[in-house]
C-alpha cells in the first residue's frame, strides 16, 4: 500500500504541474483527488502493518502466548526490544568537558579526592596552584566581563599569555562565567589581580 500511495503522490504532483502550466482546472481537480487517494492508501497501509505486527505476537490459537506464571512471552519472530539509550550528563559528574571545572579523576563527585594537606586535589601533577585572592577580590572579579582562557577539564582560568596554555587547546570565556562554573585563577599568570588592576584604570 505504501508503494501505491507513493505512486499516487507522484501522479498528483505531475498533474498539478501540468494543470498549473496549462491553466487546466480539470487537471488540478484530478491532482487533488489523487492526493486524497494517496492519503487513504497510506493510512490503509499503516493499519495493515499494525495488524500484521499484532498478529505476529499471537500464538497459533490466536491468543498471545504466555508462560506458566501467566506473563506474556515473545514469539520467535518478534523483533527484540531495543534498550533505551541513556546519555549521562556531562555537568557536575566529575567527567572532563569544555567549561567544566576540575574533577575528571575523582570517582565519586560527592566525595572529592584530597591531597596530603587535606585540600581538594586537582588530579593533575602539572596543574598550577590557584592564585590566592580575598573573598572581596573574588566577588569583584565575578562582576567583570573580560575574557580569560580555560583548558578542557582543568580547574584554572588564565590570561591569554599564560605559559601554562602553551601546547594546550583552550577557549575564551568571560571571567564572570568562569567563576560561576567553578574555575579558579591560575597562580602563574595571576588573572585575578591583573584583571582587577586593569578594571581600576578604566
Amino acid at each position: 500500500m505504501i508503494v501505491v500511495s507513493l505512486a499516487l503522490i507522484l501522479v498528483a504532483v505531475v498533474l498539478l504541474v501540468l494543470g498549473l502550466a496549462g491553466g487546466s482546472s480539470l487537471l488540478l481537480v484530478v491532482s487533488i483527488g489523487a492526493s486524497l487517494l494517496a492519503a487513504v492508501a497510506l493510512v490503509a497501509g499503516a493499519r495493515q502493518a499494525a495488524a500484521g505486527r499484532a498478529s505476529a505476537h499471537r500464538g497459533p490459537n490466536g491468543r498471545q502466548s504466555r508462560d506458566r506464571a501467566g506473563a506474556a512471552t515473545p514469539t520467535a519472530d518478534r523483533e527484540p526490544d531495543i534498550p533505551a539509550q541513556h546519555v549521562p550528563p556531562t555537568v557536575d559528574t566529575g567527567d572532563s568537558g569544555w567549561r567544566q571545572p576540575p574533577g575528571s579523576l575523582v570517582t565519586d563527585p560527592r566525595e572529592p579526592a584530597t591531597d596530603a594537606g587535606g585540600d581538594i586535589a586537582d588530579g593533575y601533577d602539572d596543574e598550577p596552584a590557584a592564585q590566592e585572592i580575598t573573598p572581596e577580590q573574588a566577588a569583584r572579579v565575578a562582576r567583570l566581563t573580560d575574557d580569560v582562557r580555560v583548558v578542557d577539564g582543568r580547574p584554572r582560568y588564565h590570561l591569554v599569555e599564560c605559559p601554562h596554555l602553551v601546547g594546550r587547546e583552550h577557549e575564551p570565556l568571560p571571567v564572570a562565567e568562569a567563576v560561576e562554573l567553578g574555575f579558579t585563577p591560575c597562580a602563574h599568570c595571576a588573572p585575578g589581580t591583573t584583571l582587577l588592576s586593569e578594571s581600576g584604570r578604566r
